[in-house]
C-alpha cells in the first residue's frame, strides 16, 4: 500500500498518510484543532528503474562489480591465449627453431 502527502489548505501542515489505493481521499486535515481542508499532494512515486536490456536485480550492479567481472574476464582471455599459443593480436608466436646440423 502507498504512502500518500497531504497538505492542509487552512494550517499549511503537510503529513503523509498509509493508505490503500482504494481508500477515499482525505478531506480534512487529521489536527483536532484545524480541521480544514486538505489536498493531496503530487508525489514522485517509487524509484523503480526502467531500462535496459531486461528488469534483472543484475542488470543495477556496482561498478566496483562490473570493474571485477570484466578484470576476470581478461585474465580468463589471457589465459587461453597462452594455452593456445596466440599473442595478443590472434597472430600464431613464432618459436626459435634450431638450424639443422650437416
Amino acid at each position: 500500500m502507498p504512502n500518500y502527502d497531504y497538505q492542509c489548505e487552512k494550517c499549511g501542515d503537510i503529513f503523509e498518510v498509509f493508505q490503500s489505493m482504494n481508500d477515499r481521499k482525505l478531506t480534512k486535515c487529521p489536527d483536532q484543532a484545524c480541521g480544514g481542508p486538505v489536498n493531496r499532494l503530487l508525489g514522485t512515486g517509487a524509484g523503480i528503474i526502467f531500462k535496459g536490456s531486461g528488469f534483472y536485480g543484475t542488470d543495477y550492479r556496482s561498478d566496483s562489480y562490473k570493474a571485477g567481472e570484466k578484470a576476470e574476464k581478461n585474465s580468463a582471455k589471457e589465459k587461453k591465449d597462452k594455452s593456445t599459443g596466440k599473442k595478443k593480436d590472434g597472430t600464431k608466436k613464432s618459436g626459435a627453431s634450431k638450424p639443422k646440423a650437416d
